[in-house]
């Protein structure tokens, strides 16, 4: 998230916000294992606090995509990449989830994944209850874009270039969960 902020508002612009937040030294010095979920809590809420939602979309986007762009190169096995990729989609997104849904910990913290294939409004909804970027949150729009990059930016690279993913239902608008609509 701090990368993504600071491409659009500078270096003290960013160290402000994560100071408000009170994550200061996370920007000056990044974390190198999983972080308390609460501070995920804690900068989003800020953020929505502080940006006008056009740009706390944008940035949440670019978060993801980062995030995502992560995942490719370090997370995510070379020879899987590579199998996905020569995959039909509907068969591609089959294998992916499920290997989403082991490390969705990861970004759900205490919250829930699920994904339901199928559905008629979408060949692929996944679903996050209770993740920490929309906790506490009241929003007339959607606000888990950073969850609806990440998606996209690997759905993208291993499922179909043409994926898009967007977020149908939000908890912030009372929603019962956040639900992503990917479709190829």
């Amino acid at each position: 998230m701090g990368e993504a902020l600071e491409a659009l508002y500078g270096r003290a612009e960013t160290t402000q916000l994560f100071a408000a937040a009170g994550l200061e030294d996370c920007l000056h010095s990044p974390p190198t294992a999983m972080i308390d979920e609460n501070w995920v809590v804690r900068l989003h809420t800020t953020l929505r606090a502080s940006l006008p939602p056009a740009q706390l979309a944008e940035i949440g986007r670019d978060a993801g995509r980062r995030t995502g762009d992560y995942l490719l190169a370090k997370r995510i096995p070379k020879p899987a990449q590579r199998v996905l990729r020569l995959t039909p989609a509907p068969l591609a997104a089959r294998i992916l989830v499920p290997a989403i849904a082991k490390h969705a910990w990861t970004f759900t913290g205490s919250g829930r994944f699920s994904a339901e294939f199928g559905n008629r409004q979408a060949p692929l909804l996944l679903t996050i209850c209770d993740g920490p970027v929309c906790r506490g949150a009241v929003s007339e729009l959607p606000v888990c874009d950073f969850y609806a990059g990440t998606f996209a930016r690997i759905f993208r690279e291993l499922v179909s270039a043409r994926t898009t993913v967007e977020e149908i239902h939000c908890q912030a608008q009372g929603a019962p969960a956040c639900v992503f609509a990917v479709r190829w």
